[in-house]
Order: structure tokens, then sequence, then C-alpha cells
């Protein structure tokens, strides 16, 4: 898998990958950085997220239900968008 990185000044955006999800749009990695899209169009950015989590949140049944119970207030966390 790979996840494209655009640098723009000084900021970026992550390439992210569409999901099957009630609320979630899409999802992105790159470097420990876990990047998600809501359905409301909200975008957030956790940190140091290790690869083996974004593997298993790619691959979870319940994309929801991974996120709150595994990256939620488990990660430094900050609103993108």
């Amino acid at each position: 898998r790979l996840l494209l990185i655009h640098f723009v000044r000084h900021s970026y955006i992550m390439e992210r990958i569409k999901v099957n999800s009630t609320n979630l749009k899409s999802i992105g990695y790159f470097l420990g950085i876990l990047e998600v899209e809501f359905k409301s169009k909200s975008i957030y950015q956790y940190k140091n997220v290790p690869e083996s989590i974004f593997e298993r949140f790619l691959n979870a049944s319940s994309k929801g239900r991974f996120l709150n119970l595994f990256i939620v207030n488990k990660f430094r966390c900050r609103k993108v968008k």
C-alpha cells in the first residue's frame, strides 16, 4: 500500500483510502500520522500511531467502533478541518 504526500508550502495533503462506514469517509497514514475524515467533512490527525494499528483499523469490520476503542483518547489528536 502506497500513500503519497503532497507538500504545499508548510502543510501537506494526505491521500486517504475510502472506507465503508456509517460515519467515516476515509482514512490515511504516513510516518506515524493517522488521518481520519468523517462524512461530516471534519478531518482529524492522530500522532505517533503505529503502522500495525493503522492496518488493523483498515481491516476492522466496524471502523467507527475500532476508532473509539483503540485510537480516540489513546493518541494525541488535532482537528485539521
